[in-house]
């Protein structure tokens, strides 16, 4: 699949667990053979904040580390959310592990919501119901999966051809989804400034301003 111009570029979500070395090959691979077949790809380690980098910041400018944590979590979800609902056209999933990834589970599940495609991937056995994935989560790409990596583009070319209903509009999202969705995009946009020597304290300047409880420092 190829494209001519960034507007006809299908940007792609690529979601799964990220918690070992092996994990974050396997993600790596499936966003590497979507970018060779022409899909723009958001991969959430690769292309979102450095925790750590932010957390340094925070902690040096007073912030307990159980704290600071707490709401660099609420920045990274409130990304994460912007770029599913809003940046992204798609959702590649990867289903992979004794029980799917958490994080991704709750992605699909907003993508899902949304009306955006999804593919999802899976060559692991284990499973929770008789060598089947629970219904619930398969159910949300038409009990249908893909079981090699080299497939995943073809599949989510037809998936995209097949989904004809437009996605839900930033104005239909419910309340708190719109929220998230405005905190992610102004984060998004401070991170797209790559001045090397203000880039992460900008970001966390962002981050404080968004999501830090409103106490005073100690």
């Amino acid at each position: 699949m190829s494209h001519e111009t960034d507007a006809d570029v299908v940007r792609v979500y690529c979601a799964g667990p990220l918690f070992n070395k092996a994990e974050r090959s396997e993600m790596s691979a499936i966003a590497d053979v979507l970018g060779e077949a022409g899909y723009k790809v958001y991969l959430p380690h690769r292309d979102g904040m450095e925790f750590r980098l932010i957390l340094n910041i925070l902690v040096e400018r007073g912030w307990p580390a159980p704290t600071a944590a707490h709401f660099l979590h609420a920045a990274i979800f409130a990304l994460d959310v912007y770029q599913l609902a809003v940046e992204c056209d798609a959702m590649v999933w990867n289903l992979n592990g004794r029980t799917p990834d958490e994080g991704a589970v709750s992605e699909a599940a907003i993508a899902w919501t949304l009306g955006k495609p999804i593919v999802a991937y899976k060559d692991d056995v284990r499973s929770l119901i008789a060598g089947r994935v629970n219904p619930l989560l398969v159910g949300m790409v038409d009990f249908e999966t893909c079981e090699e990596i080299t497939e995943i583009p073809d599949e989510l070319a037809g998936a995209i051809l097949r989904h004809t209903e437009p996605p839900l509009a930033e104005d239909q999202m419910p309340p708190r989804l719109r929220k998230a969705v405005q905190d992610g995009r102004r984060l998004w946009m401070t991170m797209g400034e790559r001045d090397a020597n203000f880039h992460d304290r900008l970001i966390a300047d962002v981050v404080t301003e968004l999501f830090a409880p409103s106490q005073e420092v100690f």
